[in-house]
């Protein structure tokens, strides 16, 4: 049995990691077994630059970590080698950059799942959650979306000026006043 001193330093260590498993966005579990020195450190640089905490976690800690937070159902996932990557801000950031790791790495690192929002998704779900595109490109898409209808519209304003002989140009400002 472990003495007192070990025993409360993994209790505050769970603890901790309890806390940021509650204050996170999303959260992704990785086998990384047999990653590089250079793509781990290529892979640390990236997550830090998203803002995405990144941590070699022992499972026995993580189980109970997850216990605390009731996101027991990822227990399962808890063997070999286990990482989490971990977002309060963005929830796809860690999906995106594992992701793009797992597939260039293959075999040597691999998604296990996740959670988001305090709810176990599978991995099939890690995988889509990656697949979204950047923001600026989902904003363009709504953007283009939403002014499409006002084009076409516009495009047929102009034919039917067009067709009565006149151009949209040449219509006046403003309607005359009755007299």
């Amino acid at each position: 049995m472990p003495n007192a001193k070990v025993l409360s330093e993994k209790q505050a260590a769970v603890e901790a990691l309890a806390e940021k498993l509650n204050g996170a966005a999303a959260g992704v579990l990785v086998n990384y077994s047999g990653i590089s020195v250079a793509d781990d450190t290529a892979l640390r640089r990236e997550l830090r630059e998203a803002n995405v905490e990144y941590a070699v976690i022992k499972n026995t800690l993580l189980r109970f970590a997850l216990d605390k937070t009731g996101l027991q159902e990822l227990d399962s996932l808890l063997e070999g080698t286990t990482s989490l990557a971990i977002s309060r801000e963005d929830p796809v950031s860690p999906a995106k950059i594992l992701k793009k790791y797992a597939d260039k790495l293959d075999n040597c690192f691999e998604l296990k799942g996740g959670f988001m929002d305090g709810k176990v998704i599978s991995l099939d779900d890690v995988n889509a959650l990656a697949d979204i595109p950047e923001l600026p490109v989902l904003q363009a898409q709504v953007l283009g979306t939403m002014l499409a209808p006002i084009t076409s519209f516009a495009v047929v304003i102009k034919a039917i000026a067009e067709k009565l002989g006149g151009s949209v140009e040449e219509a006046p400002a403003e309607a005359p006043a009755a007299e």
